[in-house]
């Protein structure tokens, strides 16, 4: 595997977060429950690991702060333009398939 010093590490990572942010911004079409019974995160989840690295570093963001980052917009506004309600067989999936505490 490839190393890199750790700084260029942490400028690839963050620019390959960067078009992974943009990259879903650009796809409203493609809902969150999809993702979730797809690939198992979806954007909030993305929003919940930024403010676990926030928490890290001892700063403190709130979940609408970090879903902004995330989504673009302040995530009502995203929810009011974008979000569709989910079919039945979709929140089945997403129950089957979600972790069990």
């Amino acid at each position: 595997m490839k190393t890199f010093d750790p700084q260029t590490t942490l400028e690839l990572e963050a620019a390959a977060y960067r078009r992974l942010r943009d990259h879903l911004r650009g796809r409203t079409g493609v809902q969150n429950i999809d993702l979730m019974n797809l690939a198992g995160f979806c954007r909030n989840c993305l929003a919940n690991w930024i403010i676990d690295a926030a928490s890290d570093k001892g700063l403190t963001l709130t979940k609408d702060e970090a879903r902004e980052i995330v989504y673009g917009e302040p995530y009502a506004e995203w929810v009011a333009k974008h979000q569709k309600e989910a079919s039945a067989e979709k929140l089945a999936a997403f129950e089957m398939n979600r972790p069990k505490p």
